[in-house]
């Protein structure tokens, strides 16, 4: 398993990997271009023999960073490769001098609430009826004086 820093030639990949992922509630092509192109936002890939298998991105500002996405192919879930990931985006994120960062997750996805809780992210508040489907999302944090602990 290959973690790199995303190139322009993957975003057909990772916009792939987004609607098999997500659907309907994915990231399109013109939006990840956009954060690719975004001098505040950074993003990974994950690869196994030249496929992209996962992708995070993160978004920061001051001394504040948002995990905006992690995804994982169904195949390679539950193997350390989101962790990995998220960690990885922290380093970054704490180099461009983030002091904290941010997540929402959906409060159902109980496979990503544990890995970022194994990533030392903790539950600050939920936001009700925050998807479309009217599910709320819980808001995460994560002190980055802590990254690389996680």
């Amino acid at each position: 398993m290959n973690i790199r820093c995303w190139k322009f030639e993957d975003i057909l990949s990772v916009s792939d990997l987004e609607k098999e992922c997500f659907g309907g509630e994915a990231w399109s092509y013109a939006t990840l271009v956009s954060a690719f192109e975004s001098g505040a936002s950074y993003g990974l890939v994950a690869e196994e023999g030249g496929e992209v298998v996962g992708y995070g991105c993160i978004t920061c500002a001051a001394d504040t960073s948002d995990l905006e996405n992690v995804v994982v192919a169904e195949n390679y879930r539950r193997s350390g490769v989101g962790g990995a990931i998220v960690r990885g985006l922290l380093d970054e994120a704490a180099a461009r001098g983030a002091q904290k960062t941010f997540l929402e997750v959906r409060v159902s996805n109980s496979p990503a609430l544990c890995m970022y809780l194994k990533c030392g992210f903790c539950g600050v508040y939920a936001r009700t009826r925050y998807y479309s489907d009217g599910e709320d999302c819980l808001v995460m944090k994560k002190d980055l004086q802590q990254a690389g602990k996680g």
